[in-house]
C-alpha cells in the first residue's frame, strides 16, 4: 500500500522534468479538507495524506477546445471518487488500486482504461512491524521507513484519475465537480518486502507517454505497463515517527534515525534486526 509520500517539487520543476504543455495548478478546484491544506496544495508536501490536493501529470484535451490532447499538470484530490459514487466518503477507501486486479474491478476498470495519470514524488513512506519488538498496547513495533530512487531521480507513481458531480450545486460552481486519483499498487520487491508487502508501480521515464496515451485502451497493453517490475531501483531507511502525525511536515521527516535509536527493525538489505526488543 502506499498511504503516505513526499511531493517536494515546485510546480515549476515538474514542469519541466515531465515536459508539460499546460499548467492547470492555478485553476480553482473542489477540495475534500474542511480546512485549509497546510502545506499549501501546489507547493512542497513532505507528509502528503489522503484527501489533499496533490500535483498529478495528465494528458487530456482541453475542456470546450479543439485540438491535440495536452500534458496537464494539475491538482487533484487524493482518494478516488468514482462518478457513480452517492458521495465522495468512497475517497478514503480508495487512495489505492491493486495492478494484479486494476481491469477487473469496476471502481477502477474504465479508468484505467481511459484515465491513466502520474504522480510526481521524492518517495514513499511505509511502516514495518518488528518481529521482535512490541509496543506499549504489547502490538508489534511499528518502524516508519522513507522509500526512494537509490539514484535520487525524482519519483513517477502510476495512478489513475476520475471526475466526480456534486448534483446539488449550480453547473458553473467550481466545487460542482471533484477530480480524485488513486495510486496503483503492486507486489513489493526483494528487499521492501521486509518493510511491507506492497509498493507503489513506480514507471520508468520510458514508460510515462505510453501510460499518459489516451488512444492506449487495449487491456493487453496496460497490463504489459501494469505487470512492469524492475528491482533494485530504490534504497530506504528508518525515520523518526514523526511522520506518523499528518501535522508535521518539512525535509526533517527524511532524515535517517541514528543507528542507536533503532528497535527491533530489520535492514531491508540484510535482513538483520537491528537495537533491542523494547524502547528501554
Amino acid at each position: 500500500m502506499c498511504g503516505r509520500y513526499a511531493a517536494t517539487a515546485n510546480p515549476d520543476d515538474l514542469i519541466e522534468e515531465f515536459e508539460i504543455d499546460a499548467d492547470r495548478t492555478g485553476e480553482p478546484s473542489r477540495s475534500l479538507l474542511k480546512s485549509p491544506q497546510d502545506p499549501p496544495p501546489g507547493t512542497p508536501d513532505h507528509n502528503m495524506a489522503p484527501t489533499k490536493q496533490a500535483p498529478v501529470v495528465l494528458t487530456r484535451a482541453p475542456k470546450g477546445e479543439a485540438g491535440d490532447p495536452l500534458r496537464q499538470l494539475r491538482l487533484l484530490s487524493w482518494g478516488l471518487v468514482p462518478s457513480w459514487a452517492k458521495d465522495t466518503k468512497m475517497g478514503l477507501r480508495m487512495t489505492n488500486a491493486r495492478a494484479e486486479t486494476l481491469l477487473d474491478k469496476s471502481s477502477f476498470a474504465k479508468a484505467a482504461a481511459v484515465r491513466r495519470c502520474l504522480v510526481p514524488a521524492q518517495g514513499w513512506y511505509e511502516w514495518q512491524a518488528s518481529p521482535v519488538a512490541t509496543d506499549s498496547k504489547g502490538k508489534p513495533r511499528k518502524q516508519p521507513f522513507f522509500i526512494h530512487r537509490g539514484d535520487g531521480d525524482m519519483i513517477a507513481f502510476a495512478g489513475l484519475y476520475e471526475f466526480w458531480r456534486d448534483r446539488a450545486l449550480a453547473d458553473d460552481d467550481p466545487a460542482a465537480w471533484l477530480v480524485s486519483f488513486t495510486i496503483v499498487t503492486t507486489a513489493a520487491e526483494p528487499g521492501l518486502d521486509r518493510i511491507h508487502d506492497r509498493q507503489p508501480l513506480v514507471l520508468e521515464r520510458g514508460d510515462h507517454a505510453r501510460w499518459l496515451d489516451p488512444d492506449l485502451t487495449d487491456p493487453d497493453g496496460i497490463r504489459d505497463l501494469l505487470a512492469f517490475e524492475e528491482p533494485g531501483r530504490f534504497a530506504a531507511h528508518p525515520i523518526s515517527t514523526a511522520v506518523n502525525a499528518t501535522r508535521n511536515n518539512g525535509p526533517g521527516l527524511l532524515t535517517p534515525l541514528p543507528a542507536e535509536e533503532l528497535v527491533g527493525v530489520v535492514d531491508p538489505e540484510t535482513g538483520e534486526v537491528l537495537g533491542g526488543t523494547s524502547d528501554g
